[in-house]
């Protein structure tokens, strides 16, 4: 019976040292970071301040991405010849400054918009990358966005985050809805109307839909948000408990948390089938699964020892493995480059809950949060360099990021209410 409290918080309630480790961006250490030129956004037509202000737009958000990923030390002067075309004389201006040139142009036709933006080698003076996009105004942000990921990708070889997004809950509306924002916290997006408890947002293998447990028909059933459609329909309405865990990478099977009238458990759910298939016997109550990146194992929270802590379940073979010592651990998520699994949890009984790293032996923890509020609900970010998280430092709790070593803390986005459960889309 104690251990059920986890699941009773996790689903009903309000929801109110180690040693350091380098996993990406050093603690204390200075990421070197390439220059990048960036001229300024022009009009399509020439003399249009409707399309000069669209073009500042996309200029502001691409800019503010490349600083945000810490990959780039962006040089810019408004003054620059480069804003006025790409000839070797304008291009040799640049190269003193940095390797490559972005340059853009935008249109605005009223309804929608048009936005072309190039990467150029000044090396050679060659387009290496070169994006047309066109939309309404709510698609604006996302373009800019796509851009900036392509960017990144293009110069360095590893995925951008701007087109990510943060599913979560928030209780605004004086019951807790769904909602998404952008990663910088803009873009914020109401999708449920249920006016009942709705928690523990959970994203599809293709960002195409949202899944969470919500109190709409009395049950804490599991519900399916499709975004593209705007539809939401019941997913899975078992007696009891019906927490999602998560989609595997194949974006075949649903690893979630259901109790059927028993102490809850890990279970796996073919998306297509609905086939269920229980994973844990004799584990006592268990909870909050997590797939590993490469889909042969799932990380969840059990009290089999007396106090919830992590363990690993390595699917081919059943066998299973702990990795915390703590008081008290929820919320495990693992990394995507599957060498670490950030979860929350507290050393003592005494102390509130903190953001901490595992390796996947458990030889390694580390504290990523300290003296702050009460902090919970870890999610990693899709290149595996920052963490989303809930936190009570500011008073209520709010949705926080993190650098993945702890550092440059703040708040996603400012808005009324208590956020919970955060979790970053592919």
């Amino acid at each position: 019976m104690k251990a059920l409290a986890l699941l009773l918080l996790i689903a009903a309630s309000p929801l109110s040292a180690g040693t350091d480790i380098y996993i990406g961006i050093a603690p204390g250490a200075e990421v070197k970071k390439t220059a990048l030129a960036m001229a300024s956004f022009l009009p399509t037509r020439p003399g249009s301040q409707e399309d000069l202000a669209l073009a500042a737009t996309f200029h502001d958000i691409v800019r503010a991405d490349l600083l945000y990923s810490r990959y780039f030390d962006v040089k810019e002067d408004a003054l620059s010849p480069a804003n006025l075309d790409i000839s070797p004389k304008s291009l040799d201006y640049w190269k003193g400054l940095a390797g490559h040139l972005i340059t853009g142009r935008a249109q605005d036709a009223g309804s929608v918009w048009t936005f072309s933006a190039r990467l150029v080698d000044l090396a050679t003076g060659k387009v290496v990358t070169e994006k047309f996009y066109q939309g309404e105004k709510r698609a604006l942000r996302r373009a800019a966005h796509l851009f900036a990921d392509d960017v990144v990708q293009r110069l360095t070889g590893r995925p951008g985050i701007a087109h990510s997004k943060l599913a979560f809950a928030n209780n605004a509306t004086g019951r807790k809805e769904i909602y998404t924002a952008d990663y910088d916290g803009e873009n914020l997006t109401k999708l449920t109307s249920d006016n009942s408890i709705n928690l523990l947002p959970r994203w599809s293998a293709d960002a195409a839909r949202v899944y969470y447990t919500t109190y709409r028909w009395g049950n804490p059933d599991m519900f399916e948000i499709d975004l593209k459609a705007g539809k939401i329909r019941p997913f899975t309405t078992f007696q009891g408990l019906n927490i999602p865990g998560g989609i595997s990478p194949d974006g075949l099977t649903m690893v979630m948390t259901l109790s059927r009238g028993d102490d809850p458990n890990i279970y796996t759910l073919n998306v297509v089938t609905k086939q269920l298939k229980k994973l844990l016997t004799d584990f006592g109550v268990s909870s909050s699964p997590t797939w590993s990146p490469d889909g042969t194992q799932v990380a969840f929270v059990s009290d089999r020892s007396g106090n919830p802590q992590i363990y690993v379940l390595t699917l081919a073979t059943g066998a299973t493995r702990r990795l915390t010592r703590l008081n008290w651990c929820d919320s495990p998520s693992w990394s995507p480059s599957g060498e670490w699994i950030v979860f929350s949890g507290r050393e003592t009984n005494k102390e509130n809950l903190n953001i901490f790293l595992t390796d996947l032996t458990g030889s390694q923890i580390r504290r990523l949060t300290n003296k702050a509020g009460d902090n919970e609900d870890p999610s990693w970010s899709p290149d595996g360099r920052f963490v989303g998280f809930t936190s009570t430092r500011r008073g209520k709790r709010e949705v926080f990021v993190m650098d993945a070593d702890g550092s440059a803390p703040h708040p996603l986005t400012d808005m009324k209410g208590h956020s919970f459960t955060p979790s970053w889309s592919p």
